[in-house]
């Protein structure tokens, strides 16, 4: 009771599971919302709004269905559902998802494109490519 030295801590749904290594912040940026120019988060984002610039994510990126980015972008795994116009640069994993629509070239470690996924430009997919390319 009074004496015990020893707690128990508690663990919240939204973060048993996750290794404290690999870190449980999220950058999210709602629907409805634009960012105009250059976006840059060593964190996971969600996007289920606009930005119009550059994006560069150090961890992942996840675009909603109805999201937009005109800009390139660059991250180390990527899941997509919105629009892109601007070349995507994914140095591990790739996720087309059924709503995808890309106008631009792609690399990547690793891609998977769900049927209805569209995209319009190069694809370059490989260990090879994705170390080559810029960081």
């Amino acid at each position: 009771m009074f004496g015990s030295s020893t707690k128990e801590k508690s663990s919240s749904p939204a973060t048993s599971g996750i290794s404290e290594k690999e870190g449980v912040a999220t950058t999210v940026i709602a629907k409805g919302a634009t960012i105009e120019g250059k976006f840059e988060c060593g964190e996971n984002v969600r996007l289920d709004g606009a930005i119009h610039g550059e994006v560069k994510v150090e961890k992942r990126f996840v675009m909603g269905e109805g999201s937009y980015v005109q800009g390139n972008i660059t991250a180390r795994d990527a899941a997509i559902k919105g629009k892109i116009k601007g070349d995507v640069f994914v140095k591990e994993a790739l996720h087309l998802m059924e709503s995808a629509v890309i106008e631009g070239n792609i690399t990547a470690k690793t891609m998977v494109v769900d049927e209805g996924a569209r995209y319009n430009g190069s694809c370059k997919i490989g260990e090879s490519s994705a170390t080559a390319s810029k960081n």
